[in-house]
């Protein structure tokens, strides 16, 4: 692994070279979108570029095919369904792909543009990337996993399946073993906001639909949800919880290896000279494969045989069929012929030759019935022993299954059980570092608030100064205050579409009557948030009037808000 720290992306809007750090790219939870064309993927191809020039492994979901290009600068592992990649791979390569990226540091380009059967391709993304969670439980390997067309696994409208789960769960906890993700998309307003608003690196690049702007808007702030649509190409507001400015305009430099994923024209298309992987890497993937194969010529090889078996038991079930009849006429024929009495008595004087020919021949017809007999029952035992396997095989999977879904819902009661106790430990702490109950107070025209008398306070020209807000012992608690029907219903949506809770909300409002105006990096401090969370809950609660902006970044109660305090204050 290669020591360097930061690495060489674009520029900033004044000229300034931008770098970024490699530990925080490969660890964190990254989301870089914009409109086909605006440069989203030229961005991530640079990503990949700079850490693959720097000697850091990842893997790439392409979902387009247009990743290869990479190929023609770094030896790369290209795997998918196509004769073009390296090797075709199906879900029983899983184990040996995500050894092959974490263990041995092949870097991997995972093609799953080229599954007719998107389920195929589904349960091998699936089956990678529990791998490679698992594996880095162990292993603490800085490691990025990137995925294009996210919102085609985490829908913010539809559901989500196995694998989209899993993709969020690795933007949740992956972050602690070493294992980063990228999701790229063209339309953030398809991608399920609980993975954007968990995400710590933010590339906006030009989006110009309502709804996606929209996104923007709650996320960065709503003047960015117009800036955003005039955007050039390779242009973008890049957002990092890391530095100390919110949002930068950054200008990212072209990619260097061939692009793949350009719109064809009328010229001649060239496929790149493109560096090969090592033959025993690609050795041991198609052992796999060759090992599949075998065992799906045995299975075949089973269901002919069976069908022939089959075959065999009608026929001779058919030709026994015919010989009890024939054994039948010959009993009638001996009886007629030996009147009353056993054929074996009639036998013994040896004079009637007809009928000791009839006899042998009965002889030699149940012989041959007892034969058929034996070898149809040979043929039915067989049956119910491949019957017994495959039943066996079927509840075995059956009851993987069933203790697959029952660990999946165990995880997720231990989660919610998790985010309960934070909860409560959180409510707890900020119980018992208060030593005293304080009540916000609002100042204005000698209004008695709480227990303490608050006056307005204007500057030598008389021009009315920003309304000081102070705290008395006694009275109510001061998140009691914003709880109500005049304003639950504001903080109930804002906390819905920003993604954190209406508590979270309360004490936002509380950190604002006592010190505000604040910066919203600011306000993030003192409730304990991310920045990203909370400037997505100032633009709600600014949206819903319950806050106002009177600078860039800053926000202060409204006016109204600070009314209604006013006179809650005066009617106690």
């Amino acid at each position: 692994m290669s020591d360097q720290r930061e690495i060489l992306v674009g520029e900033t809007d004044d000229g300034q070279d931008l770098s970024l750090p490699v530990v925080e790219l490969l660890t964190g939870r990254g989301f870089v979108t914009g409109k086909s064309g605006s440069g989203k993927s030229n961005t991530a191809s640079v990503i990949a570029e700079e850490l693959l020039e720097a000697g850091f492994p990842l893997l790439i979901v392409d979902t387009d095919g247009e990743y290869y290009g990479l190929k023609e600068e770094y030896e790369m592992l290209h795997a998918g369904a196509d004769e073009e990649c390296d090797i075709q791979i199906g879900p029983e390569h899983a184990e040996q792909m995500a050894s092959l990226a974490l263990e041995e540091n092949v870097p991997v380009i995972l093609d799953v543009s080229g599954y007719l059967d998107e389920e195929v391709a589904d349960e091998l993304l699936r089956k990678i990337a529990r791998q490679l969670f698992v594996k880095e439980k162990k292993l603490k390997k800085p490691f990025l996993l990137v995925v294009e067309e996210v919102h085609e696994y985490i829908p913010e409208g539809g559901g989500v399946g196995e694998t989209g789960n899993l993709l969020i769960k690795i933007s949740k906890r992956g972050r602690k073993h070493g294992l980063g993700i990228l999701g790229i998309s063209q339309r953030p307003a398809d991608v399920k906001k609980d993975f954007i608003t968990q995400a710590n690196w933010l590339v906006w690049h030009r989006l110009t639909w309502d709804n996606d702007t929209k996104v923007v808007g709650r996320i960065i702030d709503t003047e960015y949800s117009e800036l955003v649509s005039d955007l050039n190409d390779g242009q973008a507001f890049v957002q990092t919880d890391w530095t100390e400015l919110d949002v930068r305009k950054i200008q990212f430099r072209r990619k260097r290896t061939f692009d793949a994923g350009a719109t064809p024209g009328l010229d001649d298309f060239e496929r790149p000279e493109l560096k090969s992987v090592s033959d025993a890497l690609v050795g041991d993937l198609q052992d796999i494969s060759e090992r599949k194969e075998r065992e799906e010529d045995r299975i075949l090889e089973l269901e002919n045989e069976l069908e022939k078996k089959e075959k065999r038991i009608e026929t001779l079930e058919d030709e026994l069929e015919s010989a009890r009849d024939v054994s039948s006429a010959a009993k009638q024929m001996a009886d007629a012929l030996t009147g009353t009495g056993s054929v074996q008595t009639q036998l013994g004087g040896g004079n009637d030759e007809e009928l000791r020919r009839l006899h042998d021949e009965l002889v030699d017809l149940e012989e041959e019935r007892d034969e058929l007999e034996a070898e149809l029952s040979d043929g039915k035992e067989r049956i119910e022993t491949l019957e017994t396997q495959l039943e066996s095989r079927t509840e075995a999977r059956d009851r993987l299954r069933e203790e697959n879904e029952r660990l999946r819902a165990r995880v997720r009661e231990l989660e919610a059980a998790r985010e309960d106790e934070r909860s409560e430990s959180e409510v707890e702490t900020e119980t018992e570092t208060e030593t005293e109950t304080e009540i916000v107070q609002a100042g204005g025209n000698d209004v008695e608030f709480g227990y303490t008398n608050v006056a307005d306070e204007s500057d030598e020209t008389g021009t009315e100064s920003q309304t000081e807000i102070t705290t008395a012992t006694g009275g109510s608690e001061p998140e009691e205050l914003f709880e109500g029907d005049w304003i639950d219903e504001d903080l109930t949506r804002a906390a819905d579409q920003s993604q954190c809770t209406a508590s979270t909300a309360r004490r936002v409002l509380v950190a604002l009557a006592r010190d505000g105006p604040l910066e919203a990096e600011a306000v993030a401090d003192r409730v304990g948030r991310s920045t990203v969370a909370v400037q997505g809950l100032l633009s709600e609660l600014r949206t819903a009037g319950v806050l106002d902006r009177p600078a860039e970044r800053t926000y202060t109660l409204d006016d109204v808000i600070l009314a209604k305090l006013n006179a809650m204050a005066t009617a106690e």
